[in-house]
């Protein structure tokens, strides 16, 4: 996989969750990422930019690509052991990899313990999601499972209040979110499936004021991770 952007590159480098192979940079490039790459014994390579053009996924490499090994997910458990006070997100049928490029970095920026997606209607991490994260990628817990309504059920046996955030909802504000807790979100499109709903202990919403009736799923999940942490103190 390709991480490209100073940034990115530069958190990738910092995590203990990533291996990076090689990194390509510009030449002349002599800066503060080439010296920590140096330190980490990372292998470097200096090319010129239209080779960095070639290689680079969206071509906004910024003058840095970096060769990394696939992104590795984590166990459910992990999530579930991360914290006393979990904050947790699950992602329904989310297929938009900016969407969830956006959603990781604030979910890294609040301070949550992870996020869980499926394997089947959802976007996998990606080229695109770790560059719109922003490098946040190598920091957050993503589990990959199977089955999103049987992975709610074992939260739930583990003690964390699962909430469907969903436009029918309980207004956010009003509900105790002091505890363990998970926030599912839907997809772009359909939203939260109903089977999903179901499975909840219960669905919160956002206050709408204007004549639009929907906010974009990173934003709505920025929005009540914020929520969470404004109650928590």
């Amino acid at each position: 996989m390709k991480i490209e952007g100073k940034n990115s590159v530069l958190e990738a480098l910092r995590s203990d969750n990533v291996t990076v192979n090689t990194l390509f940079c510009e030449r002349g490039k002599a800066d503060g990422v080439i010296s920590f790459a140096r330190q980490k014994g990372v292998k470097i390579s200096f090319v010129d930019k239209s080779v960095l053009d070639k290689i680079s996924p969206s071509q906004k490499h910024q003058g840095y690509v970096a060769d990394v090994t696939d992104f590795e997910y984590c166990q459910t458990e992990d999530i579930i052991s991360a914290s006393e006070q979990s904050l947790i997100v699950v992602l329904d049928g989310l297929n938009d990899p900016h969407n969830f490029g956006s959603i990781i970095r604030v979910c890294e920026c609040a301070g949550a313990d992870g996020i869980i997606i499926g394997k089947n209607r959802q976007v996998a991490v990606n080229d695109t999601v770790v560059r719109v994260s922003a490098g946040a990628a190598s920091h957050v817990r993503i589990a990959r499972v199977g089955n999103i309504n049987n992975t709610i059920k074992q939260l739930q046996q583990s003690g964390v209040w699962v909430y469907a955030l969903d436009m029918d909802g309980q207004e956010i504000t009003t509900v105790d979110m002091k505890g363990p807790v998970a926030i599912v979100v839907g997809g772009e499109g359909e939203g939260i499936s109903s089977l999903t709903k179901k499975c909840c202990d219960g669905v919160v919403s956002l206050k709408l004021k204007g004549k639009v009736n929907s906010l974009n799923a990173s934003v709505a999940c920025g929005i009540a991770l914020y929520e969470v942490v404004r109650q928590r103190g």
